[in-house]
């Protein structure tokens, strides 16, 4: 996905849960690193985000009253989930470019 930096909007992520397993129950989390930071993200970097159908994990990004404001450069984009059970999920969801 590429967005401009001036643009406020929902970045969106699909979710594939664990077969047979509600995970609306507590939100998703995502996080968002340049690419260049090679290690997973850090307690801070996490920004709690909102379910959509599908399932979809949705976050508000943007200068207009986002959860975060990217600059220029390209970034992964990282989710979080805990479904009921013993699992706790991070997965590098994806590669996003803020032009």
């Amino acid at each position: 996905m590429v967005i401009p930096a001036t643009s406020t909007e929902y970045l969106h992520v699909p979710v594939t849960a664990p077969a047979g397993v509600d995970i609306t129950g507590s939100p998703p989390k995502l996080a968002i690193l340049p690419v260049h930071v090679r290690t997973n993200p850090g307690t801070s970097d996490w920004k709690t985000g909102e379910w959509t159908s599908g399932p979809e994990a949705r976050l508000l990004i943007g200068p207009d009253g986002g959860a975060i404001t990217l600059a220029p450069g390209d970034y992964r984009v990282w989710l979080s989930f805990d479904p009921p059970g013993s699992e706790d999920i991070v997965r590098m969801a994806g590669y996003l470019s803020v032009s």
